[in-house]
């Protein structure tokens, strides 16, 4: 099984992230920031990833920006030496309104470009600019090339909804196992 588990201690936050790569969808998030929790569930659920966060600290943007680099940390050592992924992942998904595009390559260079056409300063209980800095350092820390981008929308609740439920759909194709693939998805052979 492809899993893995990261835990991050600093002088603001503790967090622990388990996942599995190859799971059901299982989520037990808990970052005490509400909005988080939600997208981060919705995360799970859609790409099939197993996914455990347990975490805390002084401010609610350390608590964001540390389960991001926690996520992406684990999901990229649950990926192992990346023998046999599909590598590349896409989706286009409406919610209501909103309608988000996902392209990712899993490609050990990171490159995030978010795009989410966000209007309000908050969503609930989390600010919009920890939202894009959420995603920006999940993209750095996973090392991958990422491209979030949000087409439309009147709602910005549904527009980051729309965003977390195609990454997911495009990290559940890009994580996967190609059954014709040998080795590592690069004509370089390494990634």
């Amino acid at each position: 099984m492809r899993e893995a588990e990261v835990q991050r201690k600093t002088s603001e936050t503790d967090v622990r992230v388990k996942l599995n790569l190859d799971g059901k969808g299982l989520a037990d998030i808990h970052t005490g920031v509400s909005f988080l929790d939600h997208m981060l569930n919705l995360l799970a659920t859609h790409s099939l990833i197993d996914i455990s966060i347990k975490a805390r600290g002084d401010l609610s943007h350390h608590v964001i920006e540390d389960v991001a680099i926690c996520l992406g940390e684990a999901i990229r050592k649950a990926l192992g030496d990346f023998t046999g992924i599909r590598r590349f992942g896409y989706a286009v998904v409406p919610m209501d309104c909103s309608l988000a595009l996902v392209a990712i390559d899993l490609s050990n260079r990171p490159y995030p470009k978010i795009d989410l056409k966000l209007e309000g300063k908050r969503i609930e209980d989390m600010a919009s600019e920890d939202i894009n800095h959420f995603l920006e350092t999940l993209a750095i820390s996973l090392r991958a090339n990422m491209h979030v981008r949000v087409q439309y929308g009147s709602n910005d609740h549904h527009k980051v909804e729309a965003a977390f439920k195609a990454l997911a759909l495009s990290l559940r194709q890009a994580a996967s196992i190609d059954p014709k693939r040998r080795g590592v998805p690069s004509s370089k052979g390494i990634l």
